[in-house]
């Protein structure tokens, strides 16, 4: 088997993924908060402080630092439009994460 033939293979395994439920939803849900664009933009930009905050943070700054940034965030994470990307997101990105470790251990990569 040839590397032309493993990128063929991940083609129509991100075919699949795009057939399935979890990732369906979560289209539908980016794009029914893109119809407002200004939340669209506060969402973008509250997934980049959650993201910047994960990274930036040791063990015991981060349990403190999203303490605050949830009670920052909680009545925004309140709207349905909001709250129901946010979980379409995580339930897209958890499958994605997954297949990742599913991938890492059939192959025995280190």
């Amino acid at each position: 088997m040839t590397a032309n033939d493993v990128m063929g293979a991940a083609r129509k395994l991100a075919g699949i993924i795009r057939e399935t439920d979890v990732y369906k939803e979560y289209l539908y849900q980016r794009e029914e908060l893109k119809r407002q664009p200004e939340l669209y933009v506060q969402v973008n930009e509250y997934r980049q402080k959650n993201f910047d905050i994960q990274t930036e943070s040791d063990g015991t700054e981060l349990f403190d630092r999203m303490e605050a940034f949830e009670r920052e965030y909680r009545e925004f994470r309140e709207n349905p439009a909001v709250d129901e990307f946010l979980r379409a997101e995580l339930a897209f990105c958890r499958m994605m994460q997954e297949m990742n470790v599913l991938l890492t251990a059939e192959i025995d990569f280190e």
